[in-house]
């Protein structure tokens, strides 16, 4: 299996994972992960990029079963607004399709946020950059990586 720049990331870290991948036979990516890979969905998470009120783009993870508040996300990164990014958007500044952006080896390395919930699993998936690919690290691991913070992102907690 040829490297995703995300699993490059990884690999060079030296950091615990495991790969698995999975067949993403829908649009809905992320509920195909966690149907294929059984176990608690909530410990499976979606990238997904916003766009700042400044005109910046940034990366929020959050559990697939979630739905991201955008005044949430925008608090995160400290501005007073947020909206979801256009695909294209997106697409050109990680260098990944949709359905397999990843936190990790953004050609655009953006400012991330994971939410906080991620912190009550030893271990979390994330896309791994490729539709069907994901990746099983630690929260703590993963926010490492990609410098990111953890905070509330998501409508329900």
């Amino acid at each position: 299996m040829a490297k995703t720049p995300a699993l490059q990331v990884v690999a060079d870290s030296g950091t615990e994972h495991t790969i698995h991948t999975f067949d993403a036979g829908s649009s809905n990516f992320g509920e195909d992960a966690a149907h294929s890979m059984g176990g608690d969905p909530t410990r499976i998470f979606k990238t997904l990029v916003i766009e700042l009120s400044t005109g910046k783009l940034a990366v929020c993870v959050i559990p697939v079963p979630e739905k991201l508040n955008l005044k949430r996300a925008a608090k995160a990164f400290g501005v007073p607004k947020a909206a979801m990014a256009e695909t294209a958007k997106a697409q050109r500044s990680t260098g990944y399709v949709p359905g397999g952006i990843s936190p990790l080896g953004q050609k655009k390395k953006l400012a991330t946020a994971i939410d906080s919930s991620a912190q009550d699993h030893d271990m979390i998936y994330v896309s791994a950059g490729r539709k069907g690919l994901e990746l099983e690290i630690s929260p703590t691991s993963l926010a490492a990586l990609c410098d990111a913070t953890f905070s509330q992102l998501t409508l329900s907690n």
